[in-house]
C-alpha cells in the first residue's frame, strides 16, 4: 500500500491554543513512516508546517505519489497533543484539499481519540484511530480494507453510523527505532523550543526518551493516549541522538510528559556535549541529580509547579509531597545550574493574589521566570472534564471551549487575546 502522512500548515488565529507556534518535528509520523516500511509499505512523509506548504502545494506533492491512504493529525506534534488547539479548522481544510487523492482519508490526533466520532464527520474521514498511532496505523495498512472492522482502536463508518472499536491504543516503545530525519528538514528546523538562554545557532530538534505519565492530574488531558509511563530503550535514544548531532543540530528538546531522573541517560549525555530542554516535576528531583541535569547540557526547564498553595496542588491532584518553600528552594538551586527555569502556574482561582504576585517577585529576583497564570482549559480526556461533565460525547470540544470562554474574560501572555468561538473558527 501507498501511503501519504501529512502534518499540516499550522494556524492558530483567535485560537485558546496555548503551545508553541513553531514547527515541531511530527514524531509520530517518523515512527509509523519506519515501522510501516518496515511491513513492506511504500510512505510519503510531508510536513507542511516545516517546509511552509500551501494546500495547492500538498496536493502537488501528493498527487504524483498516488496514495491509497492518507493520513492527517489534528495536532502540531506529539509535544502538544496534550494541549491542542481545540478547533479543527486547519486538519479540516487540508483534509477538503486533498480528500480526492486518495481512497481513503485516516485521521490521528488527541481529537480523533477523545471523539472519535464526531472527527470522522466534521473531517469526512474513513477512519479515526484512537490513541497512540503507529502501531495501529500499520495494522490497518496491513489488513484488507473489508476487515478493518475487526481491528481494534479504531472508529469508522459501517451501515450509515459511526462506529467505534476497542480503547485508545499505547504503542510499544521498545519497537520504536531510533529516527533517522532526511538532511533537508533537519536543516529547515532551526527553532529551539523553550529555549531562551541564548539565540540558536544551528538546527535544533525533538526527541523522546519517555512518553507518558504515573501522575492523573486534573488538568493534563492524557487519558485517551500518552498516559502509561513507558520508556524507550537508552541505547536507541543515544542513536538517535547521535544522528542529529552528525546532522548539526546543536539543541535537542526533549518532549516527554513528564523528565525523570535518569542517572545513565544523563551521564551517556554529558561527553556528548549537547544543549538541551525538559518538562518535569522539580518536586522528583533531589539537588544532586539537578547538578547532573545542568552538567550534561541541560539550558532549560519547565517545571510544572501550577499552584502556590498546598490546597491548590492537592485540588489538582498532583500529588506533591513538597511544600511551596521546598519546591521554591529547588527553583532556585537549580537556576545556578541551568539557565533559563520557568515555574509553570495555572490559574484555577486557587491561589492568593497578592501572595502570588509576592512569589512571582522572589523567583524573578533570583533569575527564575514564572508565567502569568494560565487560565485552566478542562480539555476532553482529561479528569478535569470528567469532573465537570462526567462521561465525553460528540460534543465535548464544544462544550469544553464555550465553557472557558464564559469562565474567562482576560487571558494569559502565552494566548491569543481574543479567542473566538469553536463554531466559528470550525466554519468552513
Amino acid at each position: 500500500m501507498k501511503i501519504s502522512l501529512v502534518n499540516p500548515r499550522w494556524s492558530f488565529e483567535k485560537s485558546v491554543y496555548f503551545g508553541c507556534r513553531a514547527p515541531h518535528f511530527p514524531l509520530e509520523f517518523a515512527y509509523s513512516k519506519a515501522l510501516l516500511e518496515a511491513a513492506g509499505h511504500e510512505v510519503q512523509l510531508v510536513d507542511a508546517q516545516l517546509e511552509e506548504l500551501g494546500l495547492d502545494e500538498v496536493r502537488a506533492r501528493l498527487g504524483p505519489f498516488e496514495p491509497d491512504m492518507i493520513v492527517l493529525t489534528t495536532a502540531p506534534s506529539y509535544l502538544f497533543w496534550r494541549c491542542a488547539p481545540p478547533e479543527l479548522r486547519v486538519p479540516g481544510e487540508l483534509a477538503d484539499a486533498v480528500r480526492d487523492l486518495a481512497e481513503y482519508l485516516i485521521v490521528v490526533g488527541p481529537h480523533a481519540s477523545t471523539t472519535p466520532r464526531a472527527v470522522l464527520r466534521k473531517l469526512h474521514a474513513d477512519v479515526a484511530v484512537l490513541g497512540e498511532c503507529e502501531e495501529v496505523l500499520t495494522a490497518l495498512a496491513c489488513t484488507p480494507v473489508s476487515e478493518w472492522d475487526g481491528l481494534s482502536s479504531v472508529a469508522l463508518h459501517r451501515d450509515g453510523e459511526e462506529i467505534v472499536h476497542g480503547k485508545p491504543h499505547a504503542t510499544d516503545m521498545s519497537k520504536l527505532p531510533a529516527l533517522a530525519w532526511p538532511d533537508a528538514l533537519v536543516t529547515r528546523h532551526d527553532h529551539h523550543h523553550h529555549r531562551f538562554d541564548t539565540k540558536p545557532m544551528g538546527p535544533g530538534a525533538e526527541v523522546e526518551t519517555s512518553r507518558g505519565c504515573p501522575y492523573h492530574c486534573t488538568f493534563c488531558a492524557k487519558d485517551n493516549f500518552r498516559n502509561r509511563f513507558r520508556k524507550r530503550p537508552l541505547n536507541v535514544v543515544l542513536d538517535e541522538v547521535d544522528r542529529l548531532i552528525a546532522q548539526g543540530v546543536q539543541y535537542f528538546y526533549f518532549i516527554d510528559e513528564i523528565f525523570v531522573p535518569d542517572r545513565p541517560l544523563l551521564e551517556a549525555l554529558i561527553p556528548r556535549k549537547v544543549h538541551f530542554g525538559v518538562q518535569m516535576r522539580i518536586d522528583n528531583w533531589s539537588k544532586e541529580m539537578l547538578t547532573l541535569l545542568g552538567a550534561a547540557g541541560c539550558v532549560s526547564i519547565e517545571a510544572g509547579v501550577e499552584s502556590i498553595s498546598e490546597r491548590g496542588r492537592s485540588l489538582l491532584a498532583k500529588r506533591c509531597k513538597l511544600t511551596t518553600e521546598e519546591l521554591t528552594e529547588l527553583l532556585l538551586f537549580v537556576k545556578r545550574h541551568v539557565p533559563f527555569v520557568q515555574a509553570n502556574l495555572l490559574d484555577g482561582k486557587f491561589d492568593d493574589a497578592q501572595e502570588l504576585a509576592a512569589w512571582r517577585r522572589r523567583l524573578s529576583d533570583a533569575g527564575v521566570w514564572s508565567n502569568d497564570p494560565v487560565p485552566l482549559f478542562a480539555y476532553p480526556g482529561s479528569p478535569e472534564y470528567a469532573l465537570r461533565w462526567g462521561q465525553l460525547d460528540d460534543d465535548a470540544w464544544e462544550r469544553a471551549h464555550a465553557d472557558y470562554l464564559e469562565r474567562f474574560r482576560a487571558f494569559s501572555d502565552i494566548q491569543e487575546q481574543v479567542p473566538a468561538p469553536l463554531h466559528e473558527l470550525e466554519h468552513r
